[in-house]
């Protein structure tokens, strides 16, 4: 199974969320863990000032068995979490505490109540807050935060008859406080369950977003164009890639599908190209073969009808036979003329003359249609490096095919030139054929170039645009169409101004 594109992105977005998240949440709740730990730590510092005001007294009078009682009243009633309450002299030894069995002990300077204020080096009077706390477990596993509290030696203390001490001496003893963390561990504990439920809920979040958003937006347009593309190498030039929405995939999308249309009507240029080449060989062959018996044809006709001009019947007939095979001849001209189309004689024309002069050739004819003409020509209108005769030949050809849609009830026949800028930069002419006939059919419009296609019946040969369309691909001009079925049809031919050798391809629209 390949390695969809779409799951590795999912994939390292999902971890990348999570790993930031992740930290976020670390970062919170260590932020917070310490936000406790300094409101604890100030807690017990004002505990800690609370005992050494209340006790000041007994310790300048001297009353050791008032000290006693306070500081074991204040170890039994555990107000605000506290368990425990000593009071050590200079030396180290406990003279006062909770715990009547550690009394008259003294603790080692490396034991957990002394080493932090002596690893500092600094007199104990100058360390902060949070130098003088430290956190150790009790022998039931629960965490303790003793803090230690100096008890300077005051002017009332070294001046005092009871027990005066040296001036010298800057600390007299030292008040420590134990208070039980087991309330905050529980605290900071909801809090840890909490953010990581959250991140948990905001890592689940954003996997889904993630999720969908891939779907929407890669997923979806890539199996669009692979799919695309697999009707594609199967032949399938019709059916377009159907994505919404202003992404690169979407664009990417779009261009795909506007690469399929060109190549659909490569594809249809070639096949017409192909048709026409062998139309074209075919037509010479028949036209050099057919041409010699109907010119026999009509010239015997012909003196028939001179020898038998007494006889109305005869020469009846011989008038249809006539006819029909000079017809034919138009027909076999037509048929050279598109199988071996002769090269466009390029001179400066003035394509306005050259309406002018197609229409004094079908005048007379869109007279007897009763067909009105409209005029709209341009006036100046830079000449053109055109056949004339060719050009001609294909507002004739237009024109007949005009006055064939207007229908017996007439109508309105419009020619129209402009001077205009063409796609690729550079002035072009352009002559545009307008009526107000019945219109093709959409599933026409793709086939009228091709040779002998026609739905005049009888009264067409399919000719005419095809050999249109051959004329103005050798000017390097290009011939479009746009009707709709009882509202008419427009033909369009451009010419540059300029003589061009590259060929253009008349788009169907």
């Amino acid at each position: 199974m390949p390695n969809r594109i779409g799951t590795r992105l999912m994939v390292g977005a999902g971890l990348a969320t999570s790993l930031v998240i992740g930290v976020m949440a670390t970062l919170v709740m260590r932020s917070q863990e310490r936000q406790m730990m300094y409101q604890l730590n100030q807690s017990a510092n004002q505990v800690s000032e609370t005992i050494k005001n209340s006790t000041h007294y007994d310790m300048l009078e001297n009353r050791r068995e008032d000290l006693h009682r306070q500081i074991r009243h204040i170890g039994e009633l555990r107000q605000e979490g506290i368990q425990k309450v000593r009071l050590f002299n200079n030396e180290g030894r406990i003279m006062f505490s909770s715990d009547q069995g550690e009394i008259g002990t003294t603790l080692d300077k490396r034991a957990e109540a002394c080493y932090m204020c002596h690893a500092e080096g600094q007199p104990l009077e100058k360390l902060d807050i949070q130098q003088r706390a430290r956190v150790f477990r009790a022998p039931n596993g629960t965490r303790m935060l003793g803090i230690i509290n100096p008890i300077p030696n005051e002017e009332s203390c070294w001046t005092a008859s009871c027990h005066a001490h040296s001036q010298d001496q800057r600390v007299l003893g030292v008040l420590d406080v134990n208070v039980s963390m087991a309330q905050t561990d529980q605290e900071i504990g909801k809090s840890r369950q909490l953010l990581l439920g959250l991140a948990g809920l905001a890592i689940l979040a954003g996997s889904v977003i993630i999720w969908w958003l891939n779907r929407k937006l890669v997923l979806q347009p890539v199996a669009a164009l692979l799919e695309g593309t697999g009707r594609v190498s199967a032949g399938d030039l019709a059916t377009p890639i159907q994505v919404s929405g202003r992404h690169e995939l979407a664009q990417l999308a779009h261009a795909f599908n506007d690469m399929v249309r060109k190549l659909s009507e490569t594809q249809r240029q070639l096949t017409q190209a192909d048709k026409l080449a062998s139309v074209g060989r075919l037509a010479a062959g028949v036209a050099h073969e057919i041409n010699n018996p109907l010119t026999g044809v009509l010239t015997y006709a012909s003196l028939l009808a001179k020898r038998y001009q007494d006889d109305p019947d005869g020469i009846q007939d011989l008038d249809v036979i006539v006819r029909e095979t000079k017809r034919c001849r138009g027909i076999i001209r037509e048929l050279l003329d598109f199988a071996r189309p002769t090269a466009p004689t390029r001179k400066p024309t003035d394509i306005n003359e050259v309406v002018r002069r197609s229409l004094a050739v079908l005048v007379n004819q869109l007279n007897a249609s009763h067909v009105d003409l409209v005029l709209a020509l341009a006036d100046p209108l830079p000449e053109a490096m055109a056949d004339g005769n060719q050009i001609q030949q294909v507002l004739v050809n237009l024109l007949l095919n005009a006055a064939d849609a207007a229908g017996a009830e007439g109508g309105r026949i419009r020619i129209a030139t402009a001077l205009v800028q063409a796609a690729g930069g550079g002035a072009m002419v352009e002559i545009r054929v307008e009526d107000s006939g019945h219109g093709i059919a959409a599933e026409d419009l793709p086939r009228i170039f091709e040779p002998f296609f026609s739905r005049k019946g009888s009264r067409g040969t399919g000719l005419g645009l095809a050999v249109s369309w051959s004329i103005i691909q050798g000017h390097g001009g290009s011939i479009d169409v746009q009707s709709q079925v009882g509202q008419g049809t427009q033909f369009t031919v451009r010419l540059p101004l300029q003589s061009s050798a590259r060929p253009s391809e008349p788009p169907i629209k």
